[in-house]
């Protein structure tokens, strides 16, 4: 089994930063943080030790002075459940999960699970069942004339979410299983040259004045963008009109962002995100892979448009292998890549059983802000433009190489209350909104208590200005309707 001291070192070489680096990072704790026979709670220390380190060795950069980090497990896997602790008003927020999300049963006995949050990806699914009512009976009924195989190939035709559960032999015979063996969990890549770009003297905040173009949605995205946010950096959050959110998870990794709405199906949205660009230092975008690029965003565009540009990229089953072009969400990679077989095999089980929280999420989100602030850290010192890419399928391969727990799923899974010392209140156009506080410590540059920027009010309207505008970015922002 694999510590977490070991595992950020491996993930601090993979950034091809000076392991002495790692010597300024203290974890406490240990396993099972989280009942799983998975090595869930060193996933989520080494990651959010990584960011964390990362951004104070960003911070002795700029200053000079050098800071302890901090971090414990527990904490860390409390923060890596951070949506499933989220209250507004001391109440917890909708229900996030459709009424077919989830696993089900196909005629030849081998399982499937739906992703159906998205409304399009639920009416999509309810389609290739014949045009079924929207309920699990009628669901399960109708897979019962197909093959898992089969219902998964044809969804995935139709661009939806599904897969068949497979056990690790079945992912590692697989074409995709074994295009993803070998991808480390992060990849940092110069794509371009650039100067050197040093970044200003004496900032109280490791990442202030750092200015990030976010389009991500869900959760390993928005995380990273989060913790972005938790050290300085001046976070804009794009998402267009016509995008459906999952509500409490925009609420819980919006904190600390400015946000607003561009279509670019749009040229003069487009017109405006490229303006947007030349003034940026990181462009982080997860949406399928070639989506963003469509529209004219590759990161070799970026580069070109703004040289230093970083790019930071996510993907769900990684940038190679037949797979790699799919849509996918946490849940639906542990269910095809043989975690949750494992998981159930482990617990005495039959049916697929999820690993505690969205892991695979989480531990992405905190590597893309490694990924991003190591980038950031090396076109300081050497210059170039950039490309971090990180992906859900080799995360959990990184994940599943930590090793396994004997006994790990005794552990007790912490309730709202079991976890009451690691929660915050902060006030928001919302309400009361109840929060997880960061896990990791810095002793200079703590990050604070991440707010709603802007007017906190739901529906409130939000413009980026135009690329001739000196200012970045109007600070009003748009927020989901609860």
């Amino acid at each position: 089994m694999v510590g977490s001291q070991e595992a950020l070192a491996q993930l601090w070489s993979l950034a091809d930063l000076p392991l002495e680096m790692c010597n300024a990072v203290t974890l406490t704790g240990e396993e099972p943080a989280l009942p799983s026979s998975f090595c869930i709670g060193t996933a989520a220390q080494a990651s959010i030790a990584a960011s964390a380190l990362m951004a104070a060795e960003i911070h002795r950069l700029r200053s000079g002075e050098g800071q302890a980090v901090t971090v414990d497990m527990r904490e860390a896997a409390i923060l890596f459940r951070s949506e499933r602790y989220l209250s507004l008003n001391g109440e917890p927020l909708p229900e996030i999960m459709d009424a077919i999300f989830g696993l089900f049963q196909c005629g030849d006995s081998r399982w499937v699970r739906l992703h159906t949050n998205f409304p399009h990806h639920r009416d999509g699914v309810l389609r290739v069942l014949g045009g079924i009512p929207h309920n699990r009976e009628a669901v399960s009924k109708a897979l019962q004339a197909w093959k898992a195989l089969d219902f998964e190939e044809a969804c995935a035709e139709a661009g939806l979410v599904v897969t068949m559960a497979r056990s690790f032999a079945e992912w590692d015979a697989h074409p995709q299983g074994q295009a993803v063996a070998n991808i480390p969990p992060i990849m940092i890549e110069r794509i371009g040259d650039a100067p050197p770009q040093p970044l200003s003297a004496g900032q109280h905040r490791p990442l202030a004045d750092v200015r990030v173009i976010e389009m991500t949605r869900a959760v390993a995205g928005p995380v990273a963008g989060r913790s972005l946010a938790s050290h300085g950096a001046d976070v804009m959050l794009i998402t267009a009109p016509h995008l459906p959110s999952i509500l409490p998870l925009a609420v819980d990794t919006g904190r600390g962002k400015l946000s607003a709405q561009l279509d670019l199906r749009d040229a003069a949205a487009r017109d405006t995100l490229r303006g947007l660009a030349r003034h940026a230092d990181i462009f982080l975008q997860g949406y399928r892979p070639g989506a963003i690029a469509g529209h004219g965003f590759s990161p070799e565009e970026l580069a070109a448009l703004n040289p230093g540009m970083i790019c930071v990229s996510l993907s769900a089953y990684g940038h190679v292998g037949p797979w790699s072009g799919r849509r996918g969400f946490d849940s639906l990679v542990q269910n095809a890549n043989g975690m949750n077989l494992v998981e159930a095999v482990a617990a005495g089980e039959e049916k697929p059983k999820p690993v505690p929280g969205q892991a695979n999420d989480h531990a992405s989100g905190y590597l893309l802000a490694f990924g991003a602030m190591a980038a950031l850290y090396r076109r300081a010192i050497e210059g170039g433009s950039w490309h971090v890419r990180v992906g859900l399928a080799p995360t959990a391969q990184w994940i599943r190489n930590l090793g396994r727990l004997e006994g790990g799923l005794t552990a007790v899974d912490p309730s709202q209350g079991g976890v009451v010392d690691r929660l915050e209140d902060i006030d928001s156009g919302f309400g009361r909104l109840t929060v997880v506080r960061d896990a990791a410590h810095l002793s200079l540059t703590p990050p604070p208590k991440l707010m709603w920027i802007g007017p906190s009010v739901p529906g409130s309207a939000a413009t980026p200005c135009a690329p001739s505008t000196p200012v970045w970015i109007q600070l009003t922002f748009t927020a989901p309707e609860l």
